[in-house]
């Protein structure tokens, strides 16, 4: 009898996608999506998923979630999910289970995805063993450190999208001050998520003396049409998001790469060179020449988490 595959799930706020992996190797063709406002919890999907594969038990299993995982317990707030060790274990007969923030598991994966799967945004020295960061822009913003140890990899958690917005002109203050207004502070993810966009794109109508809005999506297309407005919001965007990812540069100094995952900076990667991105990472003062040493990534890859959960599992990680 052959080992048995290990589960590997991600967890977004509207969907998830669980999997088998054997080792490091996410098998492609087992991924399955569910829409979780269908069933009660993560222990149902798990089930049913392994119900319909015909698998009894498994090897281990590893989910990543988006939201932070404490003392290896997560509590979905948008679903009042909570998940931990023992609904894993009930869910998949698994001995070994463990439970990740979506960055974290991101950030188990690099090494282990396909270089076509990489999209370079700033080209720059990458050294395998130096400190790596993972920044997700999508529905929320977050980024996660990555270092090689000699006991082997860390992937720290963090919840840097709530710390406060960058801040560089007159503009940007009143910015600071019209976002705050949806819950009392200008945080990153005001301005760098998926609803972020759409706030830009309000402030720049009030400041024009015509207040409006549009979804992030319609921001997005009406950019592709060339539309002035949307195009001087993704413009802010962008040298918003080189500002804020600059800093996190300095403040992690991950000489062996950035690398950007979501939605968000998934559709701005064709507009990351236009807007002039670098320009704004770069913008630093006497550090602007330092910030040399910092290459930027998008990844690509739909399956990352995924390998990074199986990765992370077949590396002795548990908790």
């Amino acid at each position: 009898m052959g080992k048995l595959p290990s589960l590997v799930a991600d967890i977004g706020g509207t969907n998830t996608r669980v999997a088998l992996a054997d080792g490091k190797v996410v098998r492609n063709d087992s991924v399955r999506r569910f829409r979780n406002v269908d069933h009660p919890g993560l222990e149902t999907i798990l089930r049913l998923y392994l119900d319909e594969a015909g698998i009894a038990a498994c090897a281990g299993a590893c989910v990543a979630i988006a939201g932070p995982v404490r003392d290896g317990v997560a509590t979905m707030t948008n679903l009042a999910w909570t998940i931990d060790g023992p609904a894993l274990t009930r869910a998949t007969g698994a001995a070994t289970v463990a439970i990740l923030n979506d960055l974290q598991a991101q950030g188990h994966a690099l090494g282990h995805i396909a270089a076509d799967k990489l999209a370079p945004v700033i080209e720059g020295p990458a050294p395998a063993h130096a400190a790596k960061l993972v920044v997700g822009a999508g529905t929320g913003f977050n980024a996660a450190p990555v270092h090689e140890t000699p006991w082997g990899r860390i992937v720290a958690a963090s919840e840097c999208g709530h710390i406060n917005m960058p801040i560089r002109t007159e503009a940007d203050l009143r910015l600071a001050r019209f976002v705050e207004t949806a819950h009392g502070f200008p945080g990153v993810e005001d301005v760098l998520a998926g609803r972020g966009l759409e706030r830009l794109y309000a402030f720049l109508r009030s400041e024009a003396g015509d207040p409006g809005e549009k979804t992030a999506s319609d921001i997005m297309a009406a950019m592709a049409e060339g539309d002035a407005l949307a195009e001087e919001t993704g413009r802010l965007y962008v040298r918003l998001m080189g500002a804020e990812i600059g800093n996190l540069a300095l403040t992690h100094l991950p000489f062996g790469g950035i690398f950007l995952i979501g939605g968000v900076a998934r559709a701005f990667q064709p507009w990351f060179q236009r807007f002039d991105f670098t320009g704004a990472f770069r913008d630093k003062g006497r550090f602007a020449g330092f910030m040399a040493n910092f290459a930027v990534s998008v990844i690509e890859d739909d399956y990352a988490a995924l390998t990074g959960c199986a990765v992370y599992l077949e590396q002795g990680g548990k908790g």
